[in-house]
């Protein structure tokens, strides 16, 4: 299952004995662009209007293995990083990739964890989404990401969605597979489908309602690999706040 991602020196690239790697691989197989996700979403968070101040607090929301930990400190050495993972495995993994000696404060914790004020300028969460299911658990995560960002922060969010009908499904799930065997992935169709059977992906229409009820902007798109799309959000700083209602936002069904 994809990722739930004064300084120091920023740390060696990644190599193929580097902690983490065989995840990174796997996933590079799976995932079409996955290999250039952490460059770019990090990328797109810098240019934001708050990120790109220096010295920056910016929160890696389910960080995995470090891969956009390690996209950070190579392109923003100056950022405050916070990481944050549920699983113990997970972050050593990313310690040990990003070096003892590298300044990030690590916290085992779940993002709905995040208490007090707003403290972040930005926040990156790539294919963590997707794992929780729409009974509450997505609403709840991002409203704690709304709320754990200053007004005006910017959240870049990568998921798995779900298409939309179309007549071209069968063409796009054959795409996707012929992708995975032409990266090398060997396991049947019906095996690579339980890999996905733990995922919880929705589609746009109730993406945007969701980030609304927490507190974000709509979603701006800014990649898509088949059912693979980042986007880009804003807190809205128009007194709204976070929390759907209570902060004057509309009500969202869990369901």
């Amino acid at each position: 299952m994809p990722p739930s991602q004064p300084h120091s020196q920023s740390p060696a690239p990644a190599t193929a004995d580097s902690p983490g790697s065989g995840y990174d691989l796997l996933a590079q197989q799976l995932i079409p662009g996955y290999a250039s996700l952490a460059r770019l979403s990090v990328a797109l968070l810098a240019a934001s209007p708050r990120a790109s101040i220096p010295g920056a607090a910016v929160l890696v929301a389910g960080c995995g293995t470090g891969a956009e930990l390690q996209a950070a400190r190579e392109q923003r050495p100056d950022w405050r990083l916070t990481a944050l993972d549920p699983s113990t495995e997970m972050l050593a993994i990313a310690r040990t990739r990003l070096g003892l000696a590298c300044a990030i404060d690590w916290r085992c914790a779940a993002v709905e964890d995040l208490r007090g004020e707003p403290v972040f300028d930005g926040a990156l969460s790539v294919l963590v989404l997707q794992s929780l299911p729409d009974d509450g658990c997505k609403l709840s995560f991002l409203t704690a990401l709304a709320g754990s960002l200053r007004p005006g922060g910017q959240l870049v969010l990568v998921d798995l969605m779900r298409p939309a009908p179309s007549s071209l499904a069968g063409q796009m799930g054959g795409a996707w597979l012929g992708f995975q065997r032409a990266s090398g992935v060997e396991e049947s169709a019906e095996a690579l489908q339980q890999l996905a059977g733990g995922l919880h992906p929705i589609g746009l229409a109730r993406l945007t309602a969701l980030v609304n009820a927490a507190g974000f902007s709509d979603p701006a798109v800014f990649f898509q690999a088949l059912d693979v799309q980042g986007f880009l959000l804003q807190r809205r700083d128009d007194g709204s706040g976070p929390g759907g209602a209570a902060g004057g936002g509309a009500v969202v069904d869990p369901l």
